[in-house]
C-alpha cells in the first residue's frame, strides 16, 4: 500500500499590528508551547525562521500551533511581499522542512524569556489560578486568532501583568485591546479583585 503524504497548505490571514502577517497551515507546527526570535542568532533552533530571516524585511518570527506570524520593517509593503512568503512557507513545510528542531536552551535565555517561553508564570494563590483560567480560556484563544500569544506574569495590589508576544507585541490596538477587552473581562469576572492590567510587550 503506498502510503499517502498530507501536503502543507498555507494561507496568508491579516492582523490588527499592520507590520505582521499570519500565515495559517493546515496542519499544527508546533505542538506545546510557542517560540519567538527576533534575529538570525536567536533562531539556531528553527530552521524555518533561519530560513525566513534571509529575507532582508523579516524582523521577526513567532510560532504557535498551526501558524506563524511574520513581522516586517518598513522598508516593504506587504501587498508586495505576502504571496512571495506564503509561498516561501508552503514549500518549505511541502519539502519536508524542519519547522522546530529545538526550542531555546533555558539556562541561556532571560528570566524573563523562560517563563514565557514556559507559558504562565507559576500561580501563588487561587485568585491567580482564576486569572490563569480567565487568560487560557477566554482571551487566549481570541489573541491566538489575531496572530499573537497572552500569557500570565504576575498579580499585586490588584494589577495583573501580563506580557504580550507576536502580532500583540507592539500593536497600536494592543492598549486598546488590554483596556477594553482584558481588563474589563477580568474586573467583571473578579469584581474587586483586579483593579487594572498592564502589559509587557515582548
Amino acid at each position: 500500500m503506498i502510503e499517502t503524504r498530507t501536503i502543507y497548505t498555507v494561507y496568508a490571514e491579516s492582523t490588527p499590528n499592520p507590520t505582521t502577517m499570519k500565515f495559517v497551515a493546515n496542519r499544527i507546527l508546533l505542538e506545546h508551547g510557542l517560540a519567538e526570535y527576533t534575529s538570525m542568532e536567536d533562531a539556531k533552533g528553527s530552521p524555518m525562521a533561519l530560513a525566513l530571516f534571509k529575507f532582508p524585511f523579516v524582523n521577526g518570527v513567532f510560532i504557535q500551533s498551526n501558524f506563524i506570524t511574520v513581522l516586517k520593517s518598513d522598508m516593504v509593503s506587504w501587498q508586495d511581499v505576502v504571496l512571495e512568503l506564503r509561498e516561501f512557507v508552503r514549500d518549505f513545510l511541502n519539502d519536508g522542512g524542519i519547522v522546530i528542531a529545538e526550542l531555546p536552551d533555558m539556562s541561556t535565555v532571560t528570566q524573563e524569556q523562560a517563563s514565557v517561553m514556559a507559558g504562565h508564570a507559576e500561580p501563588a494563590s487561587e485568585l491567580e489560578e482564576q486569572i490563569i483560567t480567565i487568560l487560557e480560556e477566554e482571551i487566549r484563544p481570541a489573541v491566538a486568532q489575531d496572530g499573537g500569544n497572552i500569557t500570565f506574569k504576575g498579580f499585586k495590589d490588584g494589577v495583573v501583568s501580563v506580557v504580550l508576544r507576536g502580532a500583540c507585541s507592539g500593536c497600536p490596538s494592543s492598549t486598546v485591546t488590554l483596556k477594553n477587552g482584558i481588563e474589563a473581562l477580568l474586573k467583571n469576572r473578579l469584581p474587586g479583585e483586579v483593579t487594572e492590567v498592564v502589559a509587557i510587550n515582548g
